[in-house]
């Protein structure tokens, strides 16, 4: 599932690659307003998927999965790129370990309608740092394209606690971006290796990886999947 910043198209690529190899794909779109809500969307999703799920989380889509991967029908998580949280901690709090990423610096703070309340503040990224910070190794004409097709995050969500934490009882797996402007790639490491998640790392990859990279993702998935529902 994608991360902030993006849609699900995103995973193109890597989705081709799976189908290629005979792996049923479901791509739902993340709303990106809230930890718990979207948690909530995307646990409904795959408890109404009659089988074995194996949960794939790019960026904040990696705390998405760590809270609805409870759900009984999920059999792995995957993080890519991804933040990985504790239950009880909130994006902000991980990330507060370590140094910031650019990404902070380069947002753009929106808002949007609350009903019933006051308008409520989402960010994207500056349109003019996007492809260094979000994209780097994807040729300049797509990044031109994704900077202006970017889905906002609502603010609130790095300060949102996590409700559980999946990886606790159900394995995982993760891709480390290694040129990771976004997210500071000693984040991902950390969240990882705290989950006990069997660990991949692209040394000059950017947050973008499952763009750049949608092969290497997609053998990562696919070890995930081979290692949790066949026999």
């Amino acid at each position: 599932m994608h991360g902030a910043f993006a849609d699900a198209g995103s995973w193109s690529g890597v989705i081709a690659e799976l189908q290629n190899q005979g792996i049923p794909v479901l791509a739902p779109p993340n709303p990106l307003r809230g930890l718990a809500s979207d948690a909530a969307y995307i646990a409904s999703v795959a408890a109404q998927i009659d089988g074995p799920v194996v949960l794939v989380g790019h960026s904040y889509g990696g705390a998405l999965i760590t809270v609805a991967g409870t759900t009984e029908n999920v059999v792995g998580l995957v993080y890519v790129a991804a933040y990985v949280p504790e239950q009880g901690e909130s994006l902000g709090e991980l990330q507060g370990r370590f140094p910031l990423a650019p990404l902070g610096a380069n947002l753009k703070q929106w808002t949007y309608p609350v009903e019933g309340g006051e308008p409520a503040v989402e960010v994207t990224i500056e349109a003019a740092a996007f492809p260094e910070i979000f994209a780097a190794d994807v040729p300049a004409p797509v990044t031109k394209v994704l900077a202006v097709a970017q889905r906002p995050l609502a603010a609130a969500a790095f300060t949102e606690q996590a409700a559980a934490a999946a990886w606790r009882t159900k394995p995982s797996w993760a891709l480390v971006a290694g040129a990771d402007e976004a997210i500071n790639p000693d984040v991902q490491r950390f969240g990882a290796e705290r989950a006990g998640a069997k660990v991949v790392e692209l040394a000059g990859a950017s947050h973008a990886v499952a763009v750049s990279q949608p092969k290497a993702v997609a053998d990562l998935i696919h070890d995930a999947v081979r290692a949790t529902t066949e026999d």
